[in-house]
């Protein structure tokens, strides 16, 4: 099995690229739907999250209110270092879950839509390519 990174920026034409690897059978793990996942009540991020910033990060359904909490992190580069020490390792524990059960499934080809994938760089090792849509 190959691993592909794919990144880009906020409307470069990902989700078209996407579109032509998913026809050509390749799977696709959106790094930004496990993002979102993981946060969500009942798992050990949201609860991580809640400790560490607060009830007032909370929408009234429980959910995390990403405006509030953006900008809580956006000007304190220690705050935003906290919440990802909390997301990023529940973030990879998921995409090692969906990349082991395309394993199993049989596809040659993963592509790994990560939208930060230069940034963090810890990734890049693991990519047999990486793909940036411009």
């Amino acid at each position: 099995m190959f691993l592909v990174g794919l990144t880009g920026g906020i409307a470069s034409g990902k989700s078209s690229v996407i579109q032509v690897f998913q026809q050509l059978g390749c799977a696709v793990i959106d790094v930004d739907i496990i993002a979102r996942h993981i946060v969500q009540p009942g798992y050990p991020a949201h609860r991580r999250i809640v400790e560490a910033f607060g009830t007032e990060v909370l929408l009234e359904n429980g959910d995390i209110d990403r405006k509030v909490l953006g900008d809580l992190i956006f000007n304190q580069p220690d705050r935003r270092h906290l919440l990802n020490s909390i997301t990023h390792p529940e973030i990879c524990k998921e995409m090692m879950k969906e990349t082991f059960k395309y394993f199993l499934r049989g596809y040659r080809y993963v592509i790994l839509d990560i939208p930060l994938l230069f940034e963090t760089k810890k990734l890049l090792k693991y990519m047999k390519h990486t793909v940036v849509v411009y």
